[in-house]
């Protein structure tokens, strides 16, 4: 295996092919919004790191302390996000990412490695059955049907905030937390506004814009949260479908 990988710093950042599969020969609103995310998050210790091609072989993550999520541990790395498509999936690419992560928290005294999981695999999480096969571990869950994963060096364990437990709102109608961090969420939310737009329902989009908003919302978060009826929905980014028959109920 041929693993020129490239960490990304804040000179390489705006020239690199970020690895989504967007493909726009003009800057794509998504993708430039995730470059200035990146650009504040590298200073504070934020990982993206790549395989040297345009496709999508790569990992992200953060310090817990600094991660845009609403987790709470002493010394953990969060890993947001290891993703392996296409032909390059089997190649030992995603192993060798994850290894990197890990190895880079040893390096640094760090407790462990810890991420997102579900009852049922969701799309948008990363692959946790491969996690566990690497040592990942079940540290906790909510009642919703998440779960936060964890690899641990010396037997302590993350834990989401007790608001995030929750998983409802006051709010009945259809609210959506968002980051910039993923370049999809600029297509999601024109997909929301269109779809609610059509069946005339109102709709609440939230904005997180700070770690602070991250550490203290109602629910799990990557990137993206649904609510409907006050109650959490789902972290997957909704399409038209998914819309249509949630705002039918």
């Amino acid at each position: 295996m041929d693993a020129a990988f490239i960490t990304l710093t804040p000179e390489t950042l705006p020239s690199q092919h970020l690895c989504c599969i967007i493909r726009s020969k003009k800057p794509h609103p998504g993708v430039e919004a995730k470059r200035r995310w990146l650009a504040d998050r590298l200073p504070e210790g934020h990982v993206f790191r790549k395989l040297d091609v345009k496709e999508k072989v790569f990992i992200e993550y953060a310090p817990l302390e600094t991660a845009w999520v609403p987790v709470e541990g002493d010394n953990y790395l969060y890993l947001y996000c290891l993703w392996v498509a296409g032909a390059y999936k089997g190649r030992g690419y995603g192993r060798a990412l994850l290894e990197s992560c890990l190895a880079d928290a040893r390096a640094q005294g760090r407790s462990g490695v810890c991420m997102l999981g579900a009852e049922k695999q969701k799309a948008w999480l990363s692959d946790q059955a491969f996690a566990r096969k690497h040592g990942f571990v079940t540290a906790d869950e909510t009642d919703y049907g998440y779960a936060l994963l964890a690899r641990s060096f010396d037997s302590t364990l993350p834990r989401f905030t007790d608001r995030a437990r929750a998983g409802t709102i006051e709010q009945k109608t259809l609210t959506v937390y968002y980051s910039d961090q993923c370049p999809y969420v600029a297509n999601s939310l024109d997909i929301i506004r269109q779809v609610c737009g059509e069946l005339g329902v109102p709709c609440s989009l939230v904005q997180v814009d700070t770690l602070e908003k991250a550490k203290s919302l109602p629910c799990v978060f990557n990137n993206c949260a649904v609510f409907y009826d006050g109650v959490f929905q789902t972290v997957n980014l909704p399409d038209a479908a998914y819309l249509r028959r949630l705002l039918k109920r």
